[in-house]
């Protein structure tokens, strides 16, 4: 029932009619594609944790300035995602560095200018931080 509804909010969104389940079936099929393809695109993939904890301490301040900072670098291929709590609340707030055939990289206690030196040094430079 959710994807039903997900492909009808997409159809809205495209100003898309679809008139028989043969033409549902290739619309879905070329949604799931665009999906995938992006998804290859994206060879860096940011996780903030979002719990309460990691909202307590500025975790939504630390999601916005990696997007500003992203922004700002004309960096669009990348992915951004959130998740709760991951057990580390001592580190929060905490984001994950994920690029593609690299091992993921933790970075906790950050401030919002320690999450754009996040995005400087790792992302952009491909150099882990080693103090955060």
């Amino acid at each position: 029932m959710a994807e039903v509804k997900r492909v009808k909010r997409t159809c809205e969104l495209e100003n898309k009619r679809i008139n028989s389940l043969r033409e549902l079936n290739d619309f879905k099929e070329e949604i799931r594609e665009e999906r995938v393809g992006n998804q290859k695109r994206a060879g860096v993939r940011i996780t903030t944790a979002m719990g309460s904890c990691g909202i307590a301490v500025g975790a939504q301040e630390i999601l916005e300035a990696i997007s500003d900072e992203l922004t700002t670098r004309g960096l669009e291929d990348i992915s951004i995602h959130n998740t709760g709590c991951i057990g580390l609340c001592e580190q929060e707030p905490l984001v994950k560095i994920k690029i593609e055939d690299q091992p993921a990289v933790f970075y906790g206690n950050l401030t919002p200018e320690l999450a754009r030196e996040v995005v400087k040094n790792h992302i952009v430079d491909n150099q882990i931080i080693a103090s955060c």
